[in-house]
């Protein structure tokens, strides 16, 4: 069983930067890749990026890349989301999630556990 706490979330204006952080709890968090979706008001949950249990790949999707950057610290069980140059259309609650696998990262199926969630809203 793995829980999962994102924070980091907030109003923020157009062009600005955020981090998001995820953090997991359990002894066994460098077993797990994780991922981080979004979802926007009347809109499916999204794959935004993803890093592998080792951190030597990760996957973004096509809005997230050259903007955002995906990164872990497996001494603190936590993986982040450093968000740049961040656009109204980038304003959804983004949650994390973690699987055991490290293939379908793009793919909501693929994980087994989930956060709670973080608003982030940009305004332009």
């Amino acid at each position: 069983q793995v829980q999962l706490v994102e924070s980091g979330g907030g109003l923020v204006q157009a062009g600005g930067s955020l981090r998001l952080s995820c953090a997991a709890s359990g002894r066994t968090f460098t077993s797990y890749s994780m991922g981080w979706f979004r979802q926007a008001p009347g809109k499916e949950r999204e794959f935004v990026a993803a890093i592998t249990s080792s951190g030597g790949n990760t996957y973004y999707s096509d809005p997230a890349k050259g903007r955002f950057t995906v990164s872990r610290d497996s001494a603190n069980n936590t993986v982040y989301l450093q968000m740049y140059t961040l656009k109204p259309e980038d304003t959804a609650v983004y949650y994390c999630a973690a699987t055991p696998v490290i293939y379908g990262l793009r793919y909501r199926s693929t994980y087994h556990w989930w956060g709670q969630g973080t608003q982030v809203t940009v305004s332009s």
